[in-house]
């Protein structure tokens, strides 16, 4: 949209510009002398030949000056049409190498952010910086492609897994753990970080589990090991609406914790049964990824509270405090930064955000669980 309203903006500039450049170059062919001419009474008393004659020059110099004005005119016409072809088939071109741009910038092209160093080859970076949600640019295809390239590019020292999430999807949590576990295993001798920045929460921490080594600031949120279902009750606003609900389903669960009817208490422990299925997955992970490493006996880590990055060091969830410019000078020996985060174009990530806006609106009021 900034491209387009730039285009427009420079295509009025130009058009005003020339137009006013136009106007002030067209000369003034026609002057006081012709109009001396014909406002020239005729004179009875030059009758002669030669008198006639001079009349008929003056008369011919008039019909030139006209003419020209004429094709003057014409010309101009031509030029400014003939212009704004041009400048209309530019404008176009421009347009059209905008989007191309847009259409064809690398989506998980290596991005320098430090170019401080030189040779010696690079530190990758995957940055999850958002919900972890199917159809954002934190989905688990976008982590699992941007982590794919880090590994495999020959000039990787390290890879770092930067995180700032507050949670998201068990399902996309759990498949970038996967992957990033079968690509620990391709790559045994890669060294492999997360670091935590503002917060790392649920799911977040859920993918920081994969790392063998986890880094945070001492004012980092980390933790929140827990699943929450969030739903409303909206039958007693329908009540005082006056709106009855007339949902007609085949199969006795099939309206499982309709907002729109009492918590049936079956349903309710049901749900609960997921969550806990759910819960349990997430300690597993956790206790696998850190090992003898968690405090030993501390049943709140799991709880669903979360700590700051000093005391999460403490319980086992951390082992250090760092950022991941500190982990690149120190940790993988190589200072430089390559970004291979998602970043798609720019007409992929507007619709993605839409489609996040969109769907989030519709799913608010409705059932649902995350890592939160």
């Amino acid at each position: 949209m900034f491209s387009w309203c730039l285009l427009v903006a420079v295509f009025l500039w130009l058009k005003i510009g020339y137009s006013v450049a136009m106007d002030k170059r067209e000369p003034d062919f026609i002057d006081s002398d012709e109009e001396d001419i014909s406002s020239q009474e005729p004179e009875h008393s030059r009758d002669t030949t030669a008198a006639w004659m001079e009349r008929m020059e003056e008369n011919r110099a008039s019909e030139r000056k006209v003419i020209e004005v004429l094709l003057h005119e014409s010309t101009l016409e031509k030029k400014r049409a003939r212009f704004w072809k041009n400048m209309f088939r530019l404008f176009i071109v421009s347009y059209l190498l905008v989007i191309a741009w847009s259409a064809f910038d690398g989506k998980w092209s290596g991005e320098e952010i430090d170019g401080l160093a030189n040779g010696g080859g690079h530190t990758a970076v995957v940055g999850v910086l958002g919900p972890i949600m199917p159809g954002t640019p934190y989905s688990a295809d976008n982590i699992i492609h941007g982590l794919t390239e880090a590994f495999e590019d020959p000039d990787t020292k390290g890879v770092i897994l930067r995180i700032n999430s507050p949670g998201g999807s068990p399902v996309q949590a759990g498949q970038v753990y996967d992957a990033m576990l079968h690509l620990r295993e391709r790559f045994p001798k890669m060294p492999v970080f997360a670091a935590l920045e503002d917060i790392c929460a649920s799911g977040g921490y859920y993918i920081a589990a994969s790392a063998p080594t986890i880094y945070a600031d001492k004012a980092s949120m980390v933790g929140s090991i827990g699943v929450i279902m969030q739903g409303f009750g909206l039958e007693k606003t329908l009540d005082k609406l006056g709106v009855e609900s007339r949902q007609l389903t085949a199969g006795k669960n099939k309206s499982f914790l309709n907002p729109f009817s009492p918590v049936d208490p079956k349903e309710a422990d049901h749900a609960r049964s997921l969550l806990k299925r759910i819960h349990t997955q997430f300690i597993q992970v956790v206790k696998d990824g850190r090992g003898k490493r968690l405090k030993p006996g501390n049943q709140e880590l799991f709880e669903g509270l979360v700590w700051t990055g000093d005391q999460a060091v403490k319980l086992g969830l951390v082992d250090g405090l760092g950022s991941v410019s500190w982990i690149a000078r120190n940790k993988t020996g190589a200072k430089r930064l390559i970004d291979f985060s998602y970043k798609g174009d720019w007409f992929s990530r507007m619709g993605l955000r839409v489609d996040a806006m969109i769907r989030n609106s519709l799913m608010a009021p409705t059932a649902g669980w995350v890592l939160r």
